[in-house]
């Protein structure tokens, strides 16, 4: 385990149980088609980098989750539309990085590996993506000063601050150093939980990839759930100097599940 690497308890025997019913076969092979040409789309259009305007960043990514059959539900705030800001959230599945760049696109802060991923690899590198070798604790400072950098340059930055997936029933505490870069960089941070539940039903472990689960069998799973629902929460911003250090910042930022702002909402349908 490392700094960059916790270990979640979470693991698909135990954590991933079936909840709701099951679509056809016929309509998950065809969501799964549906998110492969909208991916392709992406890494045609990728080396147009900032040109891309944001508002269509943002409906792209709804593209996909909603590709995949899942419904998204907004509640909260709205995030900052310019300048430097610190995103974070709560990490359960592949589909948070979509959900997360809808609240605001973002350069995402990803561990190295990602960068060869079939697909997913190469728009996120081109995408401006941070990468990060979790293993080595001495990349740790060097990573913060880059997160520091891009938001005194007034771009937006995406991390999943607990730093390991975990099912959805059970989530991770937020670690602090990442949180240093918003500290130095004079930066506001916009905390976001997010979660996925089946439509009337309670919170659906269905979309989690965790531990040996593999990304092919987590795509297929989410594409096989009929009725999930991805909600997200984005609370308020946590101003540039209103937390002395990244100790009290971190524990800020950390979702609640008890601190939830009014429930206004939106849901997008499928």
């Amino acid at each position: 385990m490392s700094v960059w690497m916790p270990s979640a308890p979470c693991t698909p025997g135990a954590c991933i149980g079936r909840t709701g019913s099951a679509t056809a076969v016929p309509r998950a092979v065809a969501r799964i088609a549906a998110i492969v040409v909208l991916m392709l789309g992406g890494i045609a259009l990728s080396p147009l980098g900032g040109r891309i305007p944001a508002e269509w960043v943002r409906r792209w990514c709804r593209w996909i989750v909603r590709a995949a059959g899942v419904r998204i539900r907004f509640t909260g705030a709205t995030a900052p539309t310019s300048g430097g800001l610190l995103l974070v959230a709560n990490h359960i599945s592949w589909l948070d990085i979509p959900l997360l760049a809808a609240v605001r696109p973002a350069r995402m802060l990803a561990k190295s590996d990602i960068r060869d991923w079939p697909v997913a690899g190469p728009p996120a590198a081109r995408g401006g993506a941070l990468f990060i070798d979790r293993d080595r604790l001495r990349a740790l400072p060097d990573t913060v000063a880059r997160i520091a950098d891009a938001l005194r340059r007034g771009q937006a930055v995406g991390v999943f601050s607990d730093s390991s997936t975990w099912c959805g029933r059970a989530q991770g505490n937020f670690r602090r150093a990442v949180f240093q870069a918003a500290l130095d960089a004079e930066v506001p941070v916009q905390p976001v939980r997010l979660g996925y539940r089946v439509v009337g039903g309670p919170a659906s472990t269905a979309p989690a990839f965790i531990r040996e689960d593999s990304l092919p069998a987590s795509v297929w799973r989410v594409a096989m759930t009929r009725g999930l629902v991805a909600e997200v929460e984005v609370r308020g911003t946590i101003p540039a100097g209103t937390r002395p250090d990244r100790r009290s910042l971190a524990r800020a930022a950390q979702p609640d599940a008890t601190n939830r702002p009014d429930r206004t909402h939106a849901t997008l349908p499928a």
